[in-house]
């Protein structure tokens, strides 16, 4: 369902609210697409990867490659007013944890589902699992 105002209009904590579910649903599609199933091999895999400090640090790969517009997103979420962290996250790591989950909100939103793509191919996830660009490609196809 397209939001109910145009994209630059959206509050950032909104677009990093999808933007968290839209990155952890490509994260576990990742780690379920390899194999060895084990539950807390996949919940210790999942946190590599979704936890504030390690977001901060994907996000820093991500931005010499992300283009103007992605990084007004990204300076947007990174300033939003969000609340205070999570018990025992650094304010910094939050702040840019949000500016990554906004930038793959409005990703979502914006259909650039091949960009999603990309941007995870240069995180440490790598290649996307198939799941996970059937996913995204999902939601493409309901528009």
């Amino acid at each position: 369902m397209p939001p109910a105002k145009p994209l630059n209009l959206m509050n950032p904590v909104v677009l990093a609210y999808v933007g968290d579910a839209v990155f952890e649903l490509l994260v576990r599609q990742h780690l379920a697409a390899r194999p060895n199933h084990k539950p807390d091999e996949l919940h210790r895999g999942a946190v590599r990867f979704v936890s504030a400090k390690a977001q901060r640090a994907l996000l820093e790969k991500l931005q010499p490659h992300l283009t103007e517009e992605e990084a007004e997103i990204v300076r947007r979420g990174r300033n939003a007013k969000s609340g205070a962290p999570p018990k025992g996250a650094d304010i910094r790591d939050y702040r840019h944890a949000t500016a990554l989950e906004c930038l793959f909100g409005w990703l979502y939103y914006a259909g650039k589902f091949d960009r999603m793509a990309e941007l995870l191919r240069l995180t440490e996830l790598g290649e996307p699992s198939a799941g996970a660009d059937a996913a995204v490609h999902r939601k493409e196809d309901d528009r």
